[in-house]
């Protein structure tokens, strides 16, 4: 004979069952999301401004997804391993047929920057970081500097 739970004690039983579900799910990458973060991308490849986003999984592992800011048909989609102790590196490889491999230092759970090798020029980029404190890694244009027009991050002329 199945027992009734009290109308009072009703609302506890979708969160228990909530709880013993999300436990009962491994963490692993068939369930994105779980155990993961995400972090805003600002990159330099080529001397050409791309934004974007990285997510990165408690196991160290990750991809990221980027776009020129000045032809954003132009992206570039990548995977990457990291430690705490070792940093991380990775691969990223554009619509256009270009790539790179870049390595990267954590300055804490959710932010870092790095450099590399694109297969136009050089490449350096930051994650989790506001554009006043990327710009500090990042190998910017000669004479520009980054900036909002107003709605988005762009790379400007320096002013005199």
């Amino acid at each position: 004979m199945a027992r009734r739970i009290p109308e009072s004690m009703a609302h506890l039983g979708t969160g228990v069952l909530a709880a013993c579900v999300g436990l009962a799910i491994p963490a692993s990458a068939s369930a994105p999301g779980l155990l993961s973060a995400t972090a805003t991308v600002i990159a330099i490849l080529a001397d050409e401004l791309f934004l974007g986003e990285a997510e990165g999984h408690v196991d160290g592992a990750g991809t990221l997804a980027i776009h020129s800011q000045k032809t954003p048909a132009l992206t570039c989609v990548g995977e990457f391993t990291s430690s705490a102790e070792l940093g991380g590196e990775g691969q990223l490889h554009c619509s256009d047929s270009s790539s790179a491999t870049f390595h990267f230092q954590r300055l804490g759970m959710r932010k870092g920057h790095g450099a590399g090798s694109f297969s136009r020029g050089a490449m350096s980029f930051s994650y989790g970081l506001a554009a006043p404190e990327a710009a500090r890694y990042l190998t910017l244009p000669k004479g520009k500097k980054l900036a909002y027009d107003g709605k988005e991050l762009t790379l400007v002329e320096l002013s005199d």
